[in-house]
Formats: structure tokens, sequence, C-alpha cells
């Protein structure tokens, strides 16, 4: 299942941030988003999960094919890195945790409250609802925020496996994740400053 981008725009607080924006993401193909920080990389990914409509353009895939990490890691701190894993397999039907608390190495920890994780445990753990969800396009956002050299490389693996099943991903990162992947800065795709006439359009 691909994704597809077409003349998108969109706006952040009501006023333009990107526009123009066009591209495919296909079965095993990873894409990183770069750009300075806020140029509008957040919005872009939480308008192409369906999380606030687009200004123009379109964006086109599957139902419930689009799996988003955000920030927030989405933990209840109260229950247990099992728990918590177990939680979300139930709410997208996926038959075992097993893999993901092996691939991000949390299986030792899998009876500890969430709450009581480390922030690169918790990040972890967050990272590892992708792999429970079961759905092909992965979208994820500076996912490897409070990860130390050797999560990184587990984050990467666990990315590496995705596109290698026939999933896809598309990330916003700054660093070098050691995939083999396509580039778009969004840069280029900045919208032009409201005119003054136009100004009081972006608060309605």
């Amino acid at each position: 299942m691909s994704l597809n981008v077409s003349d998108l725009s969109i706006a952040r607080g009501g006023l333009p941030v990107l526009e123009g924006i066009s591209f495919e993401l296909t079965r095993g193909q990873a894409l990183i988003l770069r750009g300075p920080n806020g140029i509008g990389k957040t919005t872009l990914l939480r308008t192409i999960a369906g999380l606030q409509p687009p200004l123009g353009g379109t964006v086109s895939c599957g139902e419930d094919q689009i799996a988003y990490a955000a920030h927030s890691d989405g933990l209840k701190s109260a229950l247990t890195v099992a728990e918590n894993l177990t939680f979300w397999a139930s709410v997208f039907g996926a038959q075992s945790i097993e893999p993901a608390l092996e691939a991000y190495n949390l299986a030792p920890l899998r009876d500890r409250p969430a709450g009581a994780l480390s922030a690169g445990q918790k990040r972890r753990l967050g990272l590892s609802r992708m792999m429970v969800t079961g759905r092909p396009i992965w979208v994820m956002d500076e996912p490897t925020v409070s990860l130390d050299q050797a999560s990184v490389t587990l984050f990467a693996n666990s990315v590496r496996g995705h596109l290698d099943a026939g999933g896809s991903a598309l990330i916003a990162t700054h660093i070098d994740l050691g995939l083999e992947a396509t580039v778009l800065d969004v840069g280029p795709y900045k919208a032009a400053p409201l005119e003054f006439d136009d100004f009081d359009g972006g608060f309605l």
C-alpha cells in the first residue's frame, strides 16, 4: 500500500506554513524529512496522519494504513511495560508483544511500571508500539529524542525490519539513521508570507 501526497498545503494556527508538497511513499521505502526547526515538519506529519485538515491538496492511502508516533510516548505510567504494549496490541489486534519487547531490549523491563523508566526507556517503549499496530505505513516525528546511540541502532533495525517486510516509513529526523532512504528537504516548500490584505484570513 502506497502513500500519495499531492500538492499539499498546510497551516499552523491558521497561518500557512508549507505549500505545494508532493511525493509518493511506496512499499519498502523510507522517506526522511529534513528542514529547520519550526518550518512545519510536525504539522506536515500530523496532516498526513489525518489529525488535522490540509489547506489544499490531497493525502491518499487505504483506510487504517498509517501508524503515527508523535513527540509524546503515549504511555500509562501506572501500567507495566508489558501491560502498556498489551493495551496497544489489543487496540490494533496484534497477536503478540514479544517481538516488540525483543526488538527494543525491553524484555528485562517487562514488569517495571512505565512511570519508573528512564526517559530513554520510555522512548523505546513508545516506539515499540509501532510494531504492534500491524499498520504498513509508519509516520514518525523526531523518534530518536532521548535515545542513546545503542537505542538509536535498535530503532533503525526495527525500521529496517519493517521495510524488509514490505512496510514503509516517513520520518522527520535530523540524524543519520543509517537507512537506505530518500531525503525530502521541506525548506523549498515554505509558504509565502501573507499579504496585509490576507492577514485576517489566517484567523478564519
